[in-house]
């Protein structure tokens, strides 16, 4: 098999596989979000100890109406995009220092990368 046709296999594959690949992430994410659950959802307007997360990807930080934000999360000035995300579900507390989340972190990337895919479905 020439290095090209292999290619256009390896390319054909991951085209065909990746949906599956995406729901598989998003599944795991759902499952890992169990945990979160007990302070949010991903129900818009309804909010827990914690604001809802339901369209929470590409949201800018402190923006549900009728949650009561600490003043370090309102002043953050962070847009919740993947990459802001995954630090902050890494290390909360490192990442805006002052905010009320109770939470110490997922140390687990892949996990957290789930939940991601999880919650930029909702």
């Amino acid at each position: 098999m020439s290095k090209i046709t292999l290619a256009a296999a390896t390319l054909a594959l991951a085209v065909t596989f990746a949906p599956q690949a995406m729901a598989q992430d998003a599944a795991a994410g759902e499952k890992a979000f169990r945990a979160c659950a007990a302070c949010h959802t991903v129900e818009a307007g309804k909010n827990k100890a914690g604001p809802h997360l339901a369209g929470v990807v590409g949201r800018k930080a402190a923006a549900v109406e009728g949650f009561s934000y600490s003043k370090a999360l309102q002043e953050s000035g962070l847009t919740w995009d993947e990459a802001t995300l995954d630090k902050w579900l890494a290390d909360p507390k490192g990442t805006v220092p002052g905010n009320k989340m109770v939470y110490a972190g997922q140390k687990n990337e892949q996990t957290r990368k789930d939940l991601i895919a999880y919650l930029a479905s909702k």
